[in-house]
């Protein structure tokens, strides 16, 4: 192999902030409330994921006489019929339920019937939202602003300050570190050495070097989102799985390339609300409106992570292989030169045209394929 592995630098925050944020990570995906210091709050807040009765009673005593609020992004707000252009803190009667809070979080039957009081969230809210957010967690969260209670209690509540997490967000593709090697050789006999990656939140992303690619020239390459369910089962409402094996045959066919395995289940937003998301398309809505309903942006991912990769495997000029041109605009942004485009075209099926066609005249992806089919039918 020709690549020479660099080491990642160093994550740019302290090493008492990067801590403070992997526990408030931790605290909420255990679903334990977590405390956001901002300056003039002091922020209870409880992941709505993993809500029960128990504990949503549990949080009202904690919160003490400071009632507590939903917040929301900017994007489920605006799907539950709020005008909004930042997270909003919704307010909730005494009486609300897990079920109701969960509704007015994620279901789609909310959608234009909000009439509870909304106000902008303030920035420890923010904070707590991006946290929840970095966990793959849904994106909304109970929060109470507590600067009136002084207690011991409120000293054993693991603590984080917003400009921590702020720093953590912007920054942690530049925590990334290569974790281990090997090579593997692949079903059609061809060699590959997979290249593990660790970025700041502990998750393992994967370079795949097939074949000996000439890195004196540009280097055929393609990211991949990871998509259990169409790349290990097979599935047909996506062309995630047959796009994976096509670019291992192309890259194949150069002589070699690269594949980025990138941990962006359901373009960012992780397995779980990947699988909210396909209820809410069985409903009716499209991929994109999917992902917007459950409070996300309609495409999560950040290329900030895959131009490390490709730097830390001194690959900074490179043939992409994608329909996408996100893709190109993210990693040329990253001073990755793209040299040029080739599409890679999976076979279109009756589960999966919905999707593509969503991709192709809401998200701009180039389909040849796709255009000619359509024109056939016309």
């Amino acid at each position: 192999m020709n690549a020479a592995l660099s080491p990642a630098s160093s994550a740019l925050f302290g090493d008492e902030e990067h801590l403070s944020v992997s526990r408030a990570l931790g605290e909420l995906r255990a679903g334990r409330p977590i405390r956001v210091n901002a300056l003039g709050e002091v922020l209870f807040a409880l992941p709505v994921e993993s809500l029960d009765d128990q504990r949503l009673h549990e949080f009202v005593e904690l919160c003490g006489p400071n009632a507590p609020e939903l917040v929301v992004t900017q994007q489920r707000a605006r799907a539950i019929g709020i005008e909004a252009s930042t997270p909003m803190a919704l307010s909730l009667s005494r009486e609300a339920r897990t079920s109701d809070i969960f509704a007015l979080a994620a279901d789609d039957e909310r959608r234009g019937r909000f009439s509870s009081k909304a106000k902008a969230a303030g920035r420890a809210a923010k904070a707590a939202i991006r946290l929840v957010k970095l966990s793959r967690s849904l994106p909304a969260v109970l929060a109470a602003n507590v600067a009136n209670i002084h207690s011991d209690l409120m000293r054993s509540i693991v603590a984080v300050e917003a400009h921590a997490v702020e720093r953590f967000a912007v920054s942690k593709a530049n925590a990334l570190a290569v974790a281990s090697e090997a090579s593997i050789p692949l079903a059609s006999g061809t060699a590959a050495r997979f290249v593990v990656f660790r970025d700041a939140l502990g998750v393992d992303q994967v370079a795949i070097i097939i074949g000996e690619p000439d890195f004196a020239e540009p280097i055929p390459v393609r990211l991949h989102s990871a998509c259990l369910t169409g790349d290990v089962f097979g599935s047909r409402r996506c062309d995630c799985g047959d796009q994976l094996r096509l670019a291992i045959t192309r890259l194949e066919s150069l002589g070699g390339g690269v594949i980025l395995y990138l941990a962006q289940e359901g373009r960012g937003i992780g397995l779980a609300n990947k699988m909210r998301a396909y209820r809410l398309q069985d409903a009716g809505l499209d991929t994109r409106d999917a992902n917007t309903m459950l409070g996300f942006e309609d495409d999560e991912r950040d290329y900030g992570v895959a131009a490390m990769m490709l730097r830390t495997l001194n690959c900074t000029r490179i043939v992409l292989l994608t329909n996408n041109p996100a893709k190109l605009d993210g990693l040329t942004k990253a001073d990755i030169e793209i040299a040029a485009r080739v599409p890679l075209e999976a076979p279109i099926n009756p589960h999966n045209r919905r999707y593509l066609t969503t991709k192709a005249i809401r998200s701009g992806h180039k389909f040849v394929t796709l255009k000619a089919s359509a024109s056939e039918k016309s």
